[in-house]
């Protein structure tokens, strides 16, 4: 029986963090890609893969070692560092659940026809509703499994009926025409950026799954979240290329939509509007549940109610769109920072992993040090190259 349940709880946290990372955004984004690069986006994808993979195995490790939350273990490095590190996840995390919020008032619009903002209201009621029941983590874990699910079946529907040049992709996949390295630090920021790698080794810390002896199964279930988001990753990207490859246009305003309609028509259009409300929803339960987990630690008292502080999270998350819509310039402003997120929290992991007086006898690999330094290195100059572009756009 309890080997059951460890299983569902490592397959919640994955699950849990590859639909954080399955937003709008990311639907959006490799629909957008694979219009400009082609069959050549799979390399792209193959290199976004591997650099996740190196980022998310260092990270769950560490954190299920030091059996302490990210925040903790900054704060041990360096006093302070991790309360920084907070604000940033804190307020990337409630400018993105604006837009998931937006994205699934989207949703509901696609598939009922009622206005987005009626629409983005009775889904942050939904996204509340699994935080007020008495087995919350269960639910939600449950609720991440099951959209995950749907997402991936209607998708592959949509992909066969795309029909798209599965040998060419295969082929440009390891040859591509161009690479462009914009476009794999915009798919790293979308997978393991910001909050979203915390999402399940977080989940899997509080469920209890921690210390040496529980590393083969942290690492089982980090690799499987990065499995579960790519899988996704690929089935769109392909549906995607079947309609590029015909030589039909995309809608620049919603690009994903366009291709679930060419393929499938109006039920593929409505299918389009169960994904985007499925990825926007568990994005922001996702979204909640890792921004409070990274405060929760800080006070007694946001400990014993970090239920309601998650709630309170939504709802201000919903209130903003439903009040403001999305703010363009404050979303700009937390994108940049966010790009500064990974490399700046996996930096401090990485020193962590080597301290005795955090991980105990634990002795981290070399290769994974040095691969997470190599990601360290990458994601922060074009997290600063973000920054840098992003904002100037403030003031245009």
């Amino acid at each position: 029986m309890k080997k059951q349940s460890n299983f569902s709880l490592l397959l919640g946290a994955a699950f849990l963090m590859a639909t954080s990372a399955i937003g709008p955004g990311f639907l959006t984004q490799t629909t957008h890609f694979t219009q400009v690069l082609a069959a050549s986006f799979g390399f792209v994808i193959l290199m976004s893969v591997i650099i996740d993979i190196g980022a998310q195995l260092n990270i769950w490790r560490i954190i299920a070692v030091a059996e302490k939350p990210a925040q903790d273990i900054a704060n041990a490095v360096l006093p302070g560092l991790g309360y920084f590190i907070s604000i940033l996840i804190v307020l990337g995390g409630l400018a993105f659940n604006i837009g998931n919020i937006g994205g699934a008032g989207l949703g509901t619009n696609v598939m009922f026809g009622m206005s987005s903002q009626t629409g983005a209201i009775l889904s942050g009621i939904v996204a509340i509703g699994i935080f007020l029941v008495k087995e919350a983590g269960k639910v939600m874990d449950r609720f991440a499994q099951v959209m995950g699910f749907v997402m991936i079946a209607l998708t592959v529907y949509v992909m066969v009926s795309a029909q798209p040049p599965f040998a060419e992709a295969a082929i440009k996949t390891v040859m591509p025409d161009t690479i462009d390295y914009l476009a794999i630090v915009t798919l790293v920021g979308g997978t393991v950026g910001g909050y979203i790698t915390f999402a399940g080794g977080h989940r899997l810390l509080e469920a209890g799954i921690k210390g040496q002896a529980a590393l083969p199964q942290v690492t089982k279930s980090s690799i499987s979240a990065i499995g579960i988001a790519s899988i996704m990753r690929i089935f769109l990207f392909l549906a995607a290329l079947g309609i590029v490859a015909q030589g039909l246009a995309l809608d620049p305003a919603n690009p994903p939509a366009s291709v679930f309609k060419h393929a499938a028509g109006n039920a593929g259009y409505k299918m389009f509007g169960v994904i985007m409300w499925a990825a926007a929803v568990t994005s922001v339960v996702g979204a909640a549940y890792t921004s409070v987990s990274f405060i929760r630690t800080f006070n007694p008292m946001i400990e014993k109610y970090h239920k309601w502080f998650i709630v309170g999270f939504i709802a201000i998350s919903t209130f903003v769109f439903a009040v403001i819509g999305e703010p363009v310039k404050i979303l700009i402003l937390v994108g940049s920072l966010n790009g500064l997120i990974l490399p700046v929290a996996l930096g401090v992991m990485l020193i962590a992993a080597h301290k005795k007086k955090i991980v105990g006898d634990y002795k981290h690999p070399i290769w994974l040090t040095i691969f997470g330094m190599l990601i360290v290195i990458a994601m922060a100059i074009m997290g600063g190259y973000s920054l840098i572009n992003g904002i100037p756009k403030l003031f245009e």
